[in-house]
């Protein structure tokens, strides 16, 4: 068995893997979304669009499922302020997410071109809306958020739903639409053939430019803008009891790179986002659509660990009681907690892998114009 210190880390590591796998293989199904309204021209075209996405959407959202389950389990400090302390933001999240299944089900229950164009936006919204507020929660993250603790560890949260959407938090939630934007137009244009797959793989490189610029505009203006980051200066202890108070924290303008500078190695993350990037653009561009996709899921990869370097130790800062912010030390479930739940994962894991690739190589091809017409297993 691990010791208590090994464990948290592991399960930093766990956590963030779960995020990156949610943003490839659920983003993707959201970036197709996002598109829908915007290269399908005939209801036929947007079938198409629709049923590339179709078998899978579902199977796909155990990322997301799995991902709030370990923050939970891993985190339940984390979990409980994050959900009280953004709870309206989580609520949009959740909001605009009920509309993909009811879309996906009701769109084709009626055929009227008012009722199936009212549901391919409803699926645009729970398609775009989501990855827009991550992004926000994301920029906030790295500028600290308004929470404290009072002695008995009971949180409490000082800031309000409009003070998220601030300047920086905006930016940071262009960068994590067009990411995900980049990424479904790179799969759909993989699904799809002709003029669809024209248009989708335009949307593609449209995304991964705006990706570059906004992913260098927010490192530039988290550098030289005046953002603080958060570092620990007291001894931690990683096999310690959790007790977020047990800490001192200060506040520096370069904090934030402090990791950068111990292991100039990191630098290889921001690289791969934006090398990922421009190289899934020129892939797809090229119509080596295959590719474009491990190109764009490197792209995503480098993104937030471009994030997750710069904050580490840091899970939740706190702008108003620095010494109360969370790291992945301190914010933890007990040690046999843990240990359960790696042994768990250790043996889960491989199996949803192995089942989503099974589903995926039992699915694949093309989704053409004849086959939506003559209903060939398309249902959407």
């Amino acid at each position: 068995m691990f010791d208590y210190g090994t464990l948290k880390l592991i399960w930093w590591l766990l956590v963030g893997v779960l995020l990156v796998g949610f943003a490839i293989m659920d983003g993707h199904d959201m970036g197709v979304g996002t598109l829908l309204p915007f290269v399908a021209r005939s209801d036929d075209e947007r079938r198409v669009v629709i049923n590339s996405i179709g078998p899978h959407w579902e199977g796909n959202q155990v990322w997301f499922i799995t991902g709030g389950g370990a923050l939970f389990a891993a985190w339940p400090q984390v979990y409980a302020t994050a959900f009280s302390g953004l709870y309206w933001a989580m609520l949009a999240v959740l909001w605009a997410l009920f509309l993909r299944p009811v879309a996906f089900d009701y769109r084709s229950k009626v055929h009227d071109a008012r009722w199936r164009g009212a549901w391919d936006w409803g699926l645009f919204i729970g398609s775009a809306v989501p990855p827009l507020i991550f992004g926000v929660a994301f920029g906030n993250l790295l500028q600290g958020l308004p929470f404290s603790f009072d002695n008995y560890m009971a949180s409490s949260y000082s800031g309000s739903f409009w003070q998220l959407l601030n300047p920086y938090a905006l930016l940071a939630g262009i960068v994590s639409s067009a990411m995900i934007t980049m990424h479904g137009g790179v799969y759909l244009a993989h699904r799809t053939e002709g003029r669809l797959q024209d248009s989708a793989a335009r949307g593609a490189i449209g995304a991964a430019m705006v990706l570059v610029l906004t992913f260098v505009a927010a490192g530039v203006w988290l550098r030289w803008g005046g953002i603080q980051g958060y570092v620990i200066t007291s001894a931690i202890d990683p096999n310690a009891l959790p007790d977020p108070l047990a800490k001192t924290v200060v506040r520096s303008a370069d904090a934030w790179w402090l990791n950068y500078a111990r292991a100039p190695a990191l630098w290889l993350l921001p690289a791969l986002g934006i090398a990922g990037a421009l190289l899934a653009a020129a892939l797809v561009a090229a119509r080596r659509t295959g590719a474009a996709f491990v190109a764009s899921a490197l792209a995503i990869v480098g993104v937030i660990g471009t994030a997750a370097a710069a904050m580490f130790p840091f899970v939740m800062p706190s702008s108003t009681m620095p010494d109360a912010s969370l790291t992945l030390w301190d914010s933890v479930s007990s040690h046999l907690t843990l240990g359960l739940m790696f042994w768990a994962t250790l043996i889960f894991m491989p199996l949803i892998v192995v089942y989503t690739g099974w589903a995926y190589r039992v699915m694949r091809g093309k989704v053409t114009l004849a086959q939506i017409r003559e209903g060939e297993h398309h249902v959407y």
